[in-house]
């Protein structure tokens, strides 16, 4: 038993032992965290780490994670954006304490505000944007006040007001916290604390023009909800101060601030703005692009919650900022694919094979596994006639040593059926294989075989009469190059001309026929398949969710 909790002990993040830490020393009797999207695009999969982990944190620990909603910009978010974030978070396996939204407490830092102003400690100012960024000076040299600092606190609590009120423009004045011009931390140096912004508000219409700066609603919004572990990513470090500074000087609840690594990805961009302007400018059909690496566009490829809470957890809660490989979140998902997945066979490039021994016009239906890799999982029926899809690839006229497909006088089996030899190839005029002709080993049928035939090649096929016919998306990387950001020129130069092939019509066995949204399909050595939203009652639509091997690795050495 001790043991066992030593390598428990060994194997907490630094996270969980700050937790246990403050747990074991009375400082809390509970832990809350919170995870505070802003509304102003979807989620991707740096979020969902954001998601694991503090949702995370507050079941092992036995907290409350609330989810609040950073909706102090009115002009970037959007209610579309509230409702796919919280289908993105409730898919992922999470369920929040209390959904709540920094508007929520725009009267409170409102007050917060005129408590900073009465203290000494804030300022309007009238300086325009580009005057403040160079009072703030440079990393290298102080900054410098201006005279509107000097102002009465009576002014400033009237100038406040007014413009709350409405009584100036976007642009025409700011409330800038008083602190210290000259700090070495640059957001130290008076950081301004409210805009003005004239935009309709997605919750509050046109009840406020005057908006907080996520600096300041941050740390307050933390307290007002008493969360004890607020947990950000590593580029907040440098606010840290302020965070605390607001806090101590507003005398309120101390909520403390931790940050981790965030997620990069290769092979893709985490940026909101890069993300957007994929949709915006089409190179994606979407925020839920199978391409893209948003929570939804993972969940419409085929992603399962499983698989990605997997990922998260392998990758680790870390204090220094790496880039994680593609190909461990592939990994993941694979693994998980591989236990649940249904088999079923669907042929892309149909070569036609008649059997000429076969029985004419006689169907035969045989059995065949739906996961091999489950030992109660059930056995369908797959139709078998004399005239059948194979994959045209999989036929070679003067094939290499080691080709274990068909090729003239060749024989292989067929998957859950019969063995098979190819006794003619027939051409078209311009000398195209159109057909092959085999004969059949009527005792070779699987599971009954007395042959004796060795055959060291298996192939997956359809009964062409019976086939239906379906189509196929295959997704692969949305860029070509590791770090696409930071490579010169636009981003949008490297993406992958090949990310998406169709395979506009594909011949499926029958059994798809009654595939389901929630289902996951393996098509026997092509990949992992899920039915996609496309699908209607007149076309049935797969999209791939990943290869069956990483053959990525592979393809970039040739290059």
């Amino acid at each position: 038993m001790t043991e066992i909790k030593k390598t428990e002990e060994k194997s907490l993040n630094f996270i969980e032992e700050i937790v246990e830490e403050d747990l074991k020393a009375g400082k809390y009797k509970t832990i809350a965290t919170r995870f505070p999207p802003e509304p102003n695009g979807y989620l991707h999969i740096g979020h969902a780490k954001s998601i694991c982990l503090n949702f995370g944190l507050a079941l092992k620990y036995g907290g409350t994670t609330n989810l609040r909603f950073d909706d102090t910009n009115p002009i970037t978010e959007d209610t579309e954006y509230v409702e796919s974030i919280k289908a993105d978070v409730q898919w992922l396996g999470f369920q929040w304490a209390n959904e709540l939204y920094a508007s929520d407490y725009f009267e409170q830092l409102y007050g917060f505000a005129v408590a900073l102003i009465k203290k000494g400690l804030a300022y309007v100012d009238d300086s325009t944007a580009e005057q403040i960024a160079l009072q703030k000076g440079t990393p290298t040299m102080p900054g410098t006040r201006n005279q509107f600092a000097d102002r009465s606190v009576e002014e400033n609590l009237r100038l406040f007001e007014d413009m709350r009120n409405g009584k100036y423009k976007d642009g025409e004045k700011v409330l800038r916290a008083k602190i210290d011009i000259t700090s070495p931390n640059m957001h130290f140096r008076d950081p301004i604390l409210y805009r003005i912004k004239h935009a309709h508000h997605h919750r509050t219409g046109d009840a406020w023009c005057i908006y907080p700066m996520y600096d300041f609603a941050h740390g307050q919004s933390d307290s007002i909800e008493h969360i004890t572990h607020s947990i950000c990513t590593l580029e907040f470090i440098p606010h840290r101060p302020l965070y605390n500074w607001m806090i101590e000087q507003l005398e309120i609840f101390p909520s403390h601030q931790y940050e981790f690594a965030r997620l990069n990805l290769n092979y893709t961009v985490m940026s909101k703005r890069k993300l957007k302007q994929l949709v915006e400018e089409k190179f994606v059909t979407g925020w839920d692009d199978p391409r893209m690496p948003t929570i939804s566009g993972f969940r419409r490829r085929g992603y399962t919650p499983e698989s990605i809470r997997d990922f998260c957890d392998r990758v680790g809660v870390a204090k220094r900022d790496n880039i994680i490989e593609y190909s461990l979140l592939e990994f993941c998902i694979r693994e998980h694919l591989n236990k649940i997945a249904q088999r079923r066979m669907v042929v892309f490039d149909p070569l036609k094979v008649t059997i000429t021994n076969y029985p004419a016009g006689e169907v035969e239906m045989l059995k065949s596994e739906d996961n091999p890799e489950d030992a109660n999982a059930a056995h369908r029926d797959v139709p078998f006639s004399g005239e059948i899809y194979i994959e045209r690839e999989d036929f070679m006229e003067n094939p290499p040593k080691k080709f274990f497909r068909l090729a003239p006088g060749s024989m292989v089996r067929l998957k859950s059926a019969y063995i098979i030899k190819c006794e003619e190839v027939i051409k078209d005029a311009e000398g195209k294989v159109i057909e092959l002709k085999c004969s059949y080993f009527p005792e070779s049928k699987s599971g009954s075989d007395t042959t004796g035939l060795k055959v060291q090649g298996t192939l997956h096929w359809v009964s062409v009469a019976q086939a239906i016919s379906v189509e196929v998306r295959e997704y692969d990387r949305l860029f070509k190059v590791e770090d696409p950001a930071s490579e010169e020129g636009d981003f949008k130069d490297y993406i992958n001309a090949d990310s998406l092939k169709v395979v506009g019509t594909a011949y499926a066995e029958p059994a798809l026929k009654t595939a389901k949204f929630e289902e996951r399909y393996q098509f026997l050595r092509k990949g992992y398949f899920c039915l996609d939203r496309d699908t209607s009652e007149e076309r049935m639509v797969f999209n791939r969710t990943v290869t069956l091997k990483d053959a990525w690795a592979k393809e970039q050495k040739k290059h």
